[in-house]
């Protein structure tokens, strides 16, 4: 069984004894530490916080353990239901809630779940909030209200539709442009909230033929529900063997958007980023970010657009704080994280598609031609398992004085500049592993860049 603390949430398996997974008792003990937390830093008694969950099978369960947490800290629950993350986020904003807890873990495997922590933004905790939550949550430093004072619970079912819809809204989602494209649109939805929303903002911006593979929100993933290439190995052949204009792919609580072209080729989930960035620069001038692990390529459309590129520390809550302090009107990951601040601050698959299908539908390519006229990158993605014993901090130190001769970023791990390439070290913060991405202009040189590294980290 795995559990593990960090700023990101609480993320663990279901099942084991407690503090070895996701057990209720430690559910109990971090939803508590968010609560006072929220409670203290906002000065207040009483609060409101908006829980949204994905379709695992253990959601409901989680959210009912969560809710009655809450309500006897003294706070209101709103309850979303299912729903996507950034579906999530929005509703903070819109219901004006203290705060938001998501129920998901992402692109981990079924018997993964989370809680993702939201401040009253709608985005996610800093690393010095995240510290104090984790320490309260510890330190056991808390206390619950008397029973005049528990909170109460409220359902809203509106929030989905309330997202489909400022994505309709906003200037550069062109429905026109989309509908008369006549798109044919295969989607993968893995068994989670995606297959039951896409569908949805597809026929609302204007996409009448769509394929749905796993589209039933069930909680049972039919594949590893990471979008990967590997991964992805059944919407591929389906887009080749029909008459398929572009497919789309997502993770289980729709943040991350992986594109398939129309011959069953992957577009590259560094490319959802870059190709939306293209759109969005062509008609707004300004910057973009993206984190130390992302493509050049971003870095090269942005130059063409005449803005500023910037790259920040890997994790959604600093690429936001880069975004912010750039005043970037695009931004996001290499894993098919798109971050359009118009809509909201935070990682939204939905508006990658309403955007892509736009900047497509525009362009008037195919969908291979679109990601051809964007420069080649290769990157290699490869990791480490951790094991207790073994000293992250310690490699990563060496590593950087094996290569103290080349140019070195250490804010997040190590990122090595070569001259034909790079290489990003660092320590995941939802799994217990050593991250190591490497990017050159051919997958060749990129694997030789990793392997290399990964050999030396492996003899220490």
């Amino acid at each position: 069984m795995t559990l593990i603390k960090s700023i990101s949430g609480i993320r663990g398996t279901i099942g084991g004894k407690e503090g070895e997974g996701l057990s209720p008792s430690d559910i109990v003990k971090f939803t508590t530490g968010y609560g006072t937390w929220l409670k203290r830093n906002l000065n207040i008694k009483k609060g409101t916080v908006v829980v949204g969950r994905d379709a695992r099978i253990s959601g409901e369960m989680v959210y009912n353990i969560i809710s009655g947490t809450l309500l006897n800290l003294g706070l209101d629950v709103i309850n979303i239901g299912m729903a996507t993350t950034p579906t999530t986020e929005m509703a903070v904003i819109d219901t004006k809630a203290d705060g938001g807890i998501i129920i998901t873990a992402s692109h981990n495997p079924k018997q993964w779940n989370a809680l993702k922590l939201l401040n009253n933004k709608g985005e996610f905790l800093n690393s010095d909030e995240g510290e104090e939550v984790l320490r309260i949550a510890e330190d056991k430093d808390y206390e619950f209200c008397d029973v005049d004072d528990l909170g109460k619970i409220k359902t809203d079912n509106t929030q989905l539709n309330k997202h489909i819809q400022a994505i309709i809204n906003l200037p550069l989602v062109d429905v026109n442009a989309i509908k008369d494209a006549n798109f044919t649109v295969a989607i993968d939805g893995v068994n989670s909230i995606g297959g039951l929303v896409i569908p949805q903002l597809l026929k609302a911006i204007g996409v009448e033929n769509v394929l749905e593979l796993y589209c039933e929100p069930n909680g049972i993933f039919p594949h590893n529900p990471e979008p990967l290439p590997e991964n992805l190995v059944e919407i591929s052949n389906l887009i080749s063997t029909d008459k398929v204009d572009v497919g789309f792919v997502v993770d289980p609580d729709v943040d991350r958007l992986a594109i398939i072209n129309e011959d069953g080729t992957m577009f590259g989930e560094e490319y959802t980023l870059v190709s939306v960035a293209d759109y969005i620069m062509q008609n707004k001038k300004g910057n973009t970010v993206s984190n130390l692990s992302s493509t050049r390529a971003l870095a090269d459309v942005t130059k063409k657009n005449g803005g500023t590129y910037q790259a920040s520390m890997v994790g959604e809550v600093n690429v936001v704080a880069k975004m912010k302090e750039t005043n970037a009107v695009i931004g996001g990951e290499g894993n098919g994280g798109v971050i359009y601040p118009e809509l909201h601050y935070g990682r939204d698959a939905l508006v990658g598609i309403a955007l892509f299908l736009t900047h497509l539908a525009k362009t008037g390519k195919k969908c291979s031609q679109l990601r051809a006229s964007y420069p080649d990158y290769f990157i290699s993605k490869n990791k480490i398992q951790l094991t207790p014993e073994i000293n992250v901090d310690d490699i990563l130190k060496k590593v950087e004085e094996k290569y103290k001769n080349e140019k070195l970023l250490t804010i997040d791990g190590v990122k090595i500049d070569f001259a034909e390439g790079w290489v990003h070290l660092r320590k995941s913060n939802t799994e217990p592993i050593i991250r190591i991405y490497s990017e050159s202009n051919s997958m060749s040189n990129a694997d030789k860049m990793a392997k290399e590294i990964i050999t030396f980290v492996k003899s220490l």
